[in-house]
This record gives C-alpha cells, structure tokens and sequence, in this order.
C-alpha cells in the first residue's frame, strides 16, 4: 500500500485543535480505509472514516476514475477502498500528534478511543477529542486515561506557547467576537506584514480569524483534506451575546451519587400526581444521577465556607458563625489578619440584630483570611449554587441546627418543601430539597 494513513476527523472549532489528545470512533460502527489524493498537497493518501459517509466525501461516480490519470487541480479525485473493519479494531491505535506546541502530562494520549456519543449522522464517523473544551471530551478521556490540554486561558487567548510565528502568534483571542475594532485592526496589519513577508498570502484583505490560519496552516503542511462553510448553534453569553467556551474549572461537589439507591428507593414512595412524572421524568433523571456541583463563578451571593492554604496542605471548613469568628481571632492573634470583622457578633443570641452585625455574602467573605500551622489560608473563591438554598429552606428557615435541634430530630414538626412554579421547575426542585437535607446554617 503506497502513501500515508490518516484518520479523517472533522470539527467546526478548529481552534480547540492544538488541544486534540484523541480520536473516538463507535464500537459498532463500520470503517473503511480509503486510498485516493489529498485535494490539496494531490499526494497519494490513505484514510479512514465510517462506511456510512464514504459517499459524503467520495462521489460514487469517481469510483471508476483512473489514478494514472489524475491530474492536481483536478476536481474529481479517483478513489478505491481497500479494507472495512470495525470501530472496536481500531481502538488502541496510536496516531502523530496533529499540532505538535505542547504534550500533556496528566495521562496518554494521541490514541483512539471508544464513545458511546460517536454517531454517522454527519462528519466522518470519527471525534476529534479535546478533554478540555467538551463534556463528552472530558467524560471519555477520564474513562480512558487520556491527558488533557488546556491551552486557552480564561480571557479566551491561547497560552504563549501557541505560536509558530506565521500563522499563530501565541496570547491572542481564539473568537474573532472578543476583540474590538481597535483590536482587530491592529491584528489585521499584524496578519498582513506576516503572512505577505512569509510567501502564504500575496495580498491580505481583511482579518483573518484563528479558526482560518489553522486551517491555513493544515492545509500547509498536508493534514487538511477538506474545508467547507458550515452553519450549526453555538452557545452564546446572553448579557453579551459574545460565544461561550467550554472550559474546565476546579469545582466542590456534593458526592450525591453515593445516596442513588437510597433516592431512588424513597422516590417509589411518593404519591406522585401524575404518576407518571416520578416514574418518568423524575425517574429517569434519578437512574441517571450525577454528582452535584456546588460551585457558581458571580460577585454576590452565598461563599463556600471553605478555607485552604495556597499549597493545599492546609484546609479549615467552617459550620458556624461562631467557629468562623473563633477562627478568625486566631488569625489576628497570629498575623493573618488584623481586625475581626464578626467582633459585634454575640455568641448564643439568635436575634436578627445580632447576626445583622456582619455579611458573609461574598464579596465581603472574600477578606477573611484564616491561619492553621503558620500558613495562611484563603476562601474558595466561588459561591454555593443557590439551589442548595432553596433546597436547604425547611431546615433553614428554623435555623437548625443552632435552634429547634429537638423538634427536628425527634420528627414533631412537618416541614415544608419547595412548591415552584411550572413542572420541570417543580421537579428539579423537590430534587433539591431531597439532596439537601439535612443541611447546616452558616448562621
């Protein structure tokens, strides 16, 4: 067999492509490899993709096209396949990593993969994975020891290292939408003096976005073989309507996944009216139950009453307003901080005055700086997820377990639930309050 083999993988972000780390195929899914010319470096390759979308790619009636007659430039491209297996032979099968800047180090990579999420319904039957920028990614690369890497920061620009100082310049937006027409400008002349001086555009026009000068740069070096508009949803930020990126983040979580069963069991217990919504929708989304994140990114709202040292040795979880306020005496006493800002608060008194002598909504939680074996500790920066709130309210509401302790624990009050509007609201949040109780007061 003459010519190179690649595995065709299609994208519509080509800037999450310095971060592939793997390939998926579908287990079941049949593959072929195909032997025809590249369209743009008109060298002889070999490439696979799913059977079913052989004929998206290859025209059925250049089946009978001569490969001593190709011509480059050519428009129709002779093609044969030459084997057909399944996706399962494929997994484990290594592959050259497609842009070379940087290689993880949280685990293997550049390998195929099986996802359950892998469909022929467009593309080639083979996903291009990026752990970092994807759930499925994420999910699959986790299931599989696959590294990640993360090479956009959290201003949207790639790292420093993604440069090659032709067609990626290192530190800039990977959307077009976030730059502003200064910005743009200034790149646009950037792009022109470089890529005119380099030989790859004998006269630029106009900006061109990242996704473009990857494109470019493929094509290049021979590891393009098509490239088409394509016009598909995007998520969008609805206060700015600027694109959104998927992005990984550190986040506490509530481990609800070890309660599934006892869920499940207690949810063949309500008197459900329809029956069919704890049998079904409810249900369902109890089998398929995930781990609850906590953690929200916003200016105001409820902290993680979390403390940890920069080098995450240490760590102080606070249940009180009275733990909290010891704490921090002993952060004055040690240097940490210099005044206590819950010094009114009176320990025991349970009045509305006194527990309006602080706010420990963040951003004001955010200055407390704990201490523990010498080092400083600091708050997680995120907030609780304010439908913990709403499912903590029964307990809440009577300040339990501060207050009311025996009337709870020895069942002599009923206590209500979250009633919301509208079906789906009303589910999700009966959810909630069975997640959240029992639940503790920072109060």
């Amino acid at each position: 067999m003459s010519g190179d083999v690649y595995f065709l993988a299609w994208t519509t972000t080509p800037w999450t492509l310095p971060s592939n780390t793997a390939l998926a195929v579908g287990k079941n899914i049949d593959y072929v490899l195909v032997k025809t010319f590249n369209p743009f470096s008109h060298t002889i390759v070999n490439v696979i993709l799913a059977k079913e979308l052989v004929g998206k790619h290859f025209p059925e009636k250049n089946k009978e096209l001569k490969f001593e007659d190709y011509k480059a430039g050519d428009k129709a491209i002779p093609f044969e396949i030459v084997s057909e297996f399944k996706g399962s032979d494929l997994a484990g099968i290594s592959y050259e990593q497609l842009l070379p800047f940087t290689q993880p180090t949280d685990g293997d990579a550049f390998k195929v993969i099986i996802g359950d999420f892998v469909t022929t319904e467009d593309g080639t039957g083979i996903v291009h994975i990026a752990p970092s920028f994807g759930a499925d990614d994420f999910r699959v690369a986790k299931q599989n020891g696959i590294g990640s890497l993360t090479l956009v920061d959290k201003r949207g620009k790639f790292l420093p290292e993604i440069k090659d100082g032709v067609f990626l310049y290192g530190e800039e937006y990977v959307k077009e939408a976030y730059l502003t027409d200064a910005e743009k400008e200034a790149e646009f002349k950037n792009q022109k003096t470089i890529l005119e001086a380099a030989g790859k555009i004998k006269e630029l026009k106009a900006y061109l976005s990242v996704d473009e000068r990857i494109v470019l740069k493929l094509q290049e070096e021979g590891k393009l073989f098509k490239k088409e508009t394509y016009e598909h949803s995007y998520p969008h930020c609805w206060r700015t309507d600027k694109p959104v990126l998927y992005y990984p983040l550190d986040s506490w979580f509530i481990k609800t996944t070890a309660y599934k069963e006892r869920l499940i069991e207690l949810n063949k217990t309500i008197n459900w009216k329809p029956e069919s919504t704890g049998t079904g929708r409810f249900g369902n989304w109890l089998e398929n139950l995930n781990d609850w994140n906590l953690s929200r990114s916003r200016f105001w709202g409820i902290p993680i009453p979390i403390w940890t040292s920069e080098d995450k040795s240490e760590q102080i979880i606070i249940g009180s307003a009275e733990q909290l306020k010891n704490e921090i005496d002993n952060a004055v006493a040690k240097g940490a901080m210099t005044t206590n800002p819950l010094a009114a608060f009176k320990v025991g008194d349970m009045s509305a005055d006194n527990y309006n002598t602080f706010d420990l909504h963040k951003p004001y939680a955010d200055s407390i700086v704990l201490e523990k074996n010498g080092k400083k500790l600091f708050r997680e920066p995120d907030l609780i997820d304010v439908w913990f709130d709403s499912g903590a309210m029964p307990y809440a509401q009577l300040h339990y377990p501060f207050e009311n302790k025996e009337l709870i624990d020895q069942k002599n009050i009923i206590l209500p639930i979250l009633l919301l509007k509208g079906l789906i609201k009303h589910v999700d949040g009966f959810l909630l309050c069975m997640q959240s109780q029992p639940c503790v007061s920072i109060r």
